[in-house]
């Protein structure tokens, strides 16, 4: 793989790795980048998989959830 950047950019990675440190610092921003748009694509794909699902805490959730602590006598409060 060869990947071009400018002398700016390399020097602001140098700045935060260390010259020594630049395959790594690369590597890590990648897999990031790598996850992240997996991460994205993931979320887009299931966007909209729950249409027209009403649930029983859609009026109200605040309500809903101290209705559910409330039934449970286990809980205190």
């Amino acid at each position: 793989m060869h990947i071009e950047l400018d002398d700016a950019l390399v020097a602001e990675v140098d700045q935060l790795a260390g010259a020594r440190g630049r395959s790594a610092f690369v590597r890590t921003a990648i897999e990031r980048s790598v996850r992240q748009e997996q991460r994205w694509r993931a979320l887009r794909s299931a966007a909209g998989a729950l249409v027209g699902e009403a649930h029983e805490w859609d009026a109200d959730p605040a309500a809903w959830v101290r209705e559910q602590r409330h039934s449970d006598s286990r809980r205190a409060g």
